[in-house]
């Protein structure tokens, strides 16, 4: 597993991007942010990805973060998702857990997790993101039983010590263990700590580094797409695979 170095150190901690339409404001500013646009294709279903700046695609423009990588993946097989990017930057897992139930209002069939770091670079106790993390689990399931969870592991910074580093690592395996979640095993794999793949500011991928982000989500997320196909149509499969 490659670590992320010094590009976890300082991640999504930094605000300031263009945060998506998906994000929830906080209580009493609920006018101050657009609604969702309308599904074009109503017969989509919808994936939600939960998210920090590395979702929201801090400096990078709209159409070059990994959600809407995905969705070309998924608009290039002629399948009926729609990817929505729910990425904000700077958020903890408590402000991803505030925002959950609002999101859940546009009734995802998977939802794809992508929190904790910042948590890391707060010194937010571990037991609270463990609470925080679960409670998304809990109150998702609640809302609709059916909802797939893919949760995004993250890999903490170096200079915090082999100990917490592993304590880290295991609060996201851990918990895909207990409640029977997808987990992509390291959102960053081969593009956390390669300078080519990320900006001037060593924290956020550059579009080929988004690409690979992509890549490392699809390959958990197509066989659960795939299993969802055949049973809603009885079909051993689509044909093909993502690019």
């Amino acid at each position: 597993m490659i670590v992320a170095g010094a590009t976890i150190v300082v991640l999504v901690s930094c605000g300031g991007g263009r945060d998506r339409a998906a994000q929830r404001p906080e209580a009493g500013a609920s006018d101050s942010i657009s609604p969702q646009p309308p599904n074009p294709n109503p017969q989509s279903r919808v994936i939600i990805v939960l998210g920090t700046s590395l979702t929201a695609g801090l400096g990078l423009d709209p159409d070059q973060a990994y959600p809407a990588v995905l969705q070309r993946k998924l608009d290039s097989l002629k399948l009926p998702w729609r990817a929505v990017n729910a990425g904000v930057s700077g958020e903890t897992s408590a402000g991803a857990l505030r925002r959950l139930d609002w999101l859940l209002r546009d009734s995802p069939a998977i939802l794809v997790v992508e929190t904790g770091a910042n948590d890391m670079l707060r010194g937010v106790d571990l037991n609270s993101t463990r609470a925080n993390l679960e409670a998304i689990v809990r109150r998702t399931r609640a809302a609709d039983p059916g909802v797939t969870i893919v949760l995004a592991g993250m890999e903490a910074a170096p200079n915090l010590g082999p100990r917490y580093a592993a304590q880290f690592r295991a609060l996201y395996r851990d918990l895909a263990a207990r409640a029977r979640l997808a987990l992509i095993p390291f959102l960053l794999e081969g593009v956390g700590g390669v300078d080519s793949l990320n900006q001037a500011d060593g924290i956020h991928p550059t579009a080929a580094g988004d690409r690979i982000v992509a890549d490392n989500v699809w390959r958990v997320l197509e066989p659960i797409l795939r299993r969802a196909d055949e049973r809603t149509h009885g079909r051993t499969g689509h044909q093909g695979r993502g690019p």
